[in-house]
C-alpha cells in the first residue's frame, strides 16, 4: 500500500517553530538613546546667620564720621564681611519761614548710630576702638540686639516722613505760644489741646478781654 505523501506547509510550520511575541521582543536588541549629558550646578555656599542690629553711641554730632570711619577701618582690618548697613536715622520735618513752608532733615536719635553686624568679642572690641564711639548702648561685654519690630519702626518712620514730613517743633498742653501765620498772627495763647496725628493745636487766645479757643496747624505757632 503507497503511504500518502505529506504536504508540508512552510509558512505553517514558520509560524509553528516562532517564539512568543514577549520572547521575540526580548530577542530583539534595543536601540540605546544617546545619553544627553546632564549638568549639574554645583551646591549653593550655605548661607551664614542674619546679623543683628545693634545701637553705638557716638559724641553727639559726630555720626557722619563715626560710620565713614566704622566702614574704612572694617575694610583694613579684615571684618568687612561682619559688618552690614550702618544708619543714622533721619526724617524730614517742614516749618514755616517768612511765610514760606521749608523742609530739611534732623536726626531721630541724636547721638547713636544702627550697625548691623555678626557680633563677637573680636568685633566687639574693634567698634568700640573706632574713634568717637563711647561704647553699645545695652552696656556688658555682649550687646542686646534690637528686636525686628524696633528695627521696622525706624525703617518705617524714615521711610514715611518723605511722603508726609512732620512738623519740625513739638508741643505740649499749657504751653505758651506765639501764632505766627494766619488771622490771629502775632496773638500769644496757651496750648490747650495736642492732636499729634491731625498736626495742630488747640489755643486759648484772648481776644477783646475773653478767652477764645483757636484751632491751628504746627506750623502756624511758634514757641516763646
Amino acid at each position: 500500500m503507497q503511504e500518502a505523501a505529506v504536504h508540508q506547509d512552510p509558512e505553517h510550520d514558520a509560524q509553528e517553530s516562532a517564539p512568543p511575541p514577549e520572547t521575540a521582543e526580548a530577542a530583539v536588541p534595543e536601540t540605546a538613546a544617546p545619553e544627553t549629558p546632564v549638568e549639574v550646578a554645583p551646591p549653593a555656599a550655605p548661607a551664614g546667620p542674619p546679623k543683628s542690629w545693634f545701637i553705638i553711641h557716638t559724641y553727639s554730632g559726630f555720626e557722619q564720621k563715626v560710620a565713614d570711619s566704622l566702614r574704612s577701618r572694617a575694610e583694613a582690618f579684615g571684618f568687612a564681611p561682619q559688618i552690614g548697613q550702618i544708619l543714622i536715622p533721619t526724617e524730614e520735618v517742614v516749618e514755616l519761614r517768612n511765610g514760606k513752608k521749608v523742609t530739611s532733615k534732623r536726626m531721630l536719635y541724636p547721638g547713636y548710630v544702627l550697625v548691623e553686624m555678626d557680633m563677637n568679642d573680636e568685633l566687639w572690641h574693634a567698634v568700640k576702638a573706632t574713634p568717637r564711639v563711647t561704647g553699645f548702648v545695652g552696656g556688658g561685654n555682649m550687646p542686646v540686639p534690637l528686636t525686628a519690630d524696633k528695627v521696622n519702626a525706624v525703617l518705617y518712620r524714615q521711610a514715611t516722613s518723605a511722603d508726609r514730613p512732620r512738623p519740625k517743633l513739638n508741643f505740649e498742653k499749657n504751653e505758651n505760644v506765639r501764632i505766627n501765620d494766619g488771622p490771629f498772627a502775632n496773638f500769644s495763647g496757651k496750648v490747650d489741646e495736642v492732636n499729634p496725628e491731625r498736626n495742630t493745636l488747640r489755643v486759648m487766645v484772648t481776644i477783646f478781654g475773653r478767652s477764645t479757643p483757636v484751632e491751628l496747624d504746627f506750623l502756624q505757632v511758634e514757641k516763646i
